[in-house]
């Protein structure tokens, strides 16, 4: 059986991806996902040349875990944060503790985490949390997620 090799980037097309500002252009609003539930929402660039996504994951027994993440020709990571999960162990063996964001290396994908930049640090809300993903992520025209009884 055939697997197709992951899609790689070099660093300079990452983080030229990364920089582009990146929009929703539907209509529809949507809800924050309940327990065990996820949102993938289609993106583009301003000149509908890149495709992007944002995946929004939520844990289906801890209440306040939470994965979001930003992807580029629809399998490269560029950016995951991971909230309210297992410690991350770094491809040379430091463990990163959680929360913390992954930001695509080139060579290694999403395998490297960080402690997260200031932005994110004592933002409790996973709406909040979001919209500073988004943010970071360069999503400006934003797609309109409200959050459910559950959040």
């Amino acid at each position: 059986m055939f697997l197709p090799r992951p899609q790689t980037l070099t660093q300079a097309e990452a983080d030229t991806l990364l920089a582009l500002e990146k929009y929703y252009y539907g209509e529809e609003r949507f809800t924050y996902p309940g327990l065990g539930g996820s949102l993938r929402l289609g993106l583009h660039s301003a000149d509908r040349c890149e495709e992007f996504n944002l995946d929004i994951t939520r844990g289906r027994i801890v209440l306040t875990k939470n994965t979001f993440q930003t992807r580029a020709r629809k399998t490269v990571i560029l950016v995951r944060l991971d909230i309210d999960g297992p410690p991350h162990r770094n491809p040379d063996g430091g463990e990163i503790p959680c929360p913390h964001l992954h930001l695509y290396r080139e060579g290694f994908g999403d395998k490297w985490a960080l402690p997260l930049p200031p932005e994110f640090v004592g933002v409790e809300n996973p709406i909040e949390l979001l919209d500073i993903f988004m943010d970071y992520c360069r999503i400006v025209g934003k797609p309109t997620i409200e959050e459910d009884i559950f959040t």
